[in-house]
């Protein structure tokens, strides 16, 4: 695993721009590389300012879009076009203003599908292995780009400390019992975080300070602190506004933005 590289930010909209050009020239180089490439989506505020950023962009056009591949870290277990859907956030700030295929853009269903929130933590975790190639080494796709937000208690998509959720080895799983509503999640698991080639934690606000402490402490465990275990096989990244970096050693970081 990769030793994360923080990188400091000025504030919260500045870390969102910043985070959409890293985005544009990753997917660039990625597809340059390989013909195509693949990403996952986080939600929260920073997540999807990120997004309303790239489709701001005049570099947005770089990215081949047919070539893309979009997955989700977690997902609320709510209907289709729920406003509080990590989806619809994406849809709206994004995905409905590039021209993406749409049998490239890996949704979480939720119960209009007709499926319990386990039976949609299957399906996607069928169609992630579908996906995986045997360069991957694993039952899911070993991604360009894996965007995740964190939490004030350092959860990371939909894995909380110590929840279940945690322990699975599966691809994906569901979650019931969220300390943060609503209650029940389908999210990917740590194994799969882990595959990742690039691993992007994203975080802003005072609130989050003590949770980057700990996610870059050597002492954290994965258990406790979710986002100690967030690590990219080639790179963790994590990109921070200046309130949330406020606690972590200035050795650790350097200062992107004046």
């Amino acid at each position: 695993m990769s030793v994360p590289n923080v990188v400091v930010h000025r504030d919260a909209d500045m870390l969102a721009k910043a985070v959409a050009a890293r985005v544009i020239t990753r997917l660039v180089d990625a597809q340059s590389a390989t013909g195509s490439a693949s990403l996952v989506l986080t939600g929260g505020t920073v997540g999807i300012a990120t997004l309303a950023e790239i489709a701001a962009s005049p570099a947005r056009d770089a990215v081949d879009w047919r070539n893309l591949d979009v997955w989700w870290g977690d997902e609320r277990f709510l209907p289709s076009g729920d406003p509080d859907r990590n989806e619809t956030g994406a849809r709206a700030a994004l995905l409905d203003h590039v021209d993406l295929d749409p049998a490239r853009v890996h949704v979480m269903r939720g119960p209009d599908a007709g499926l319990t929130a386990e039976e949609s933590a299957d399906a996607y975790a069928e169609e992630l292995r579908r996906a995986a190639r045997p360069e991957d080494h694993g039952p899911a796709p070993s991604f360009d780009v894996l965007l995740l937000g964190m939490g004030p208690d350092a959860h990371v998509a939909s894995l909380f400390p110590e929840m279940p959720a945690l322990y699975d080895t599966r691809p994906a799983v569901a979650v019931h019992g969220s300390p943060k509503p609503p209650p029940t999640r389908i999210s990917l698991t740590m194994p799969v975080i882990r595959g990742a080639r690039e691993v992007w934690v994203v975080a802003a606000g005072a609130d989050k300070a003590g949770a980057v402490r700990l996610a870059l402490s050597d002492d954290s465990g994965p258990v406790q602190v979710p986002a100690a275990g967030a690590r990219g096989r080639r790179r963790t990244l994590f990109l921070l506004d200046r309130a949330s970096a406020a606690k972590i050693p200035a050795s650790l970081s350097r200062i992107s933005s004046p």
